[in-house]
């Protein structure tokens, strides 16, 4: 049995979907509420034989009761990076997540959390994911679900620097700019892959922001954008690879540009592009990444070998093999 929170989410669905395939006994801890009409989150579900849904108010009965799961999966949180209530991204970020690391410290159980590529703030300190104390103390996320994400790594290597138990398998993934399906719930938080195809399919230009960096084009701020299906298959490696534990960055090791990626889908759908450059929210300003691109040698070094998708491969296949169809769901 292995236990995915977040399951019904973006990342998590897409690796329930993986392991029913693989045969795999999956229980789902999440909540299903949310998602317009039609593209409901228990959509991303409906696809494959899950063992079940546990509420997450109920995690900790489970846990106490049931048979150990083999590994957790912990992939559910907060991952709106305009939420301001501090207190609710704490204890759904951070603290659940730690109470699960002393959780699967004590049982013997593995456990693989989602961490985020935002701990690295504006990527001035670059994008190394060097899990020593010393260098974890320097990076400074430039929103509060970065903190929250960052704060968790921070302690889990204080705990190890400690040593203190730790799983006998974990890893923090830090995820980089995700795309594929099972996102339509997430709103606008979703990709901008999926921003771009509802606006050209809706027969308007598709918008980017102006950029307000010299020296940076408009559309020419840069990203790794990393297809839903590279990071299931670093998941299942880890599953396969129980020696292999530690901070590990999940992308493809390119930047690409927003121009780059709007085009390609431009080119999935066989349409010429017309694109047009907007202001960005007051919101956003401050807080947005002008520039991400994972360092890979680490999870490499691990022997990971797995190849990464090309953004052009990707957005092709999320368009045609899933947007453009009548049930767009993994």
């Amino acid at each position: 049995m292995y236990l995915v929170t977040g399951g019904a989410g973006f990342i998590g669905s897409n690796l329930v979907a993986a392991l029913c395939e693989r045969g795999a006994e999956v229980l789902v801890c999440d909540r299903l509420r949310g998602g317009e009409p039609g593209r409901e989150k228990w959509r991303n579900l409906a696809h494959h034989p899950i063992a079940g849904i546990l509420p997450p108010e109920k995690l900790w009965d489970w846990l106490e009761d049931a048979p150990r799961p083999e590994a957790i999966f912990h992939l559910g949180a907060i991952s709106d990076t305009t939420v301001r209530d501090g207190d609710l991204v704490a204890e759904n970020n951070l603290s659940l997540t730690l109470r699960l690391y002393a959780w699967c410290a004590e049982h013997g159980v593995r456990l693989i959390y989602a961490s985020s590529a935002a701990t690295y703030g504006d990527g001035a300190l670059g994008f190394d994911d060097d899990a020593s104390p010393a260098a974890l103390a320097a990076l400074r996320p430039l929103n509060l679900y970065g903190w929250s994400k960052h704060a968790t790594d921070r302690r889990i290597a204080d705990l190890l620097a400690r040593g203190r138990a730790a799983p006998p398998q974990w890893a923090g993934l830090k995820f980089f700019n995700v795309y594929g399906p099972n996102e339509f719930h997430k709103g606008r938080m979703a990709s901008v892959a999926l921003h771009k195809f509802r606006q050209i399919m809706a027969g308007t230009p598709a918008t980017l922001f102006r950029s307000d960096r010299e020296g940076i084009a408009d559309g020419e701020q840069l990203r790794d954008f990393v297809h839903v299906d590279d990071c299931v298959e670093v998941m299942l490696w880890l599953l396969d690879n129980p020696q292999a534990s530690g901070l590990f960055n999940v992308g493809t090791g390119t930047a690409r540009s927003f121009l780059d990626l709007t085009r390609a889908v431009y080119a999935a759908l066989g349409k010429t592009p017309e694109i047009a450059f907007i202001e960005m929210p007051v919101d956003l300003a401050g807080k947005y990444q002008y520039f991400t691109q994972a360092r890979m040698e680490r999870l490499r070094a691990a022997g990971f070998t797995g190849a990464a998708t090309s953004l052009e491969d990707g957005v092709r296949r999320y368009v045609q093999d899933f947007l453009t169809r009548p049930d767009p769901y993994r």
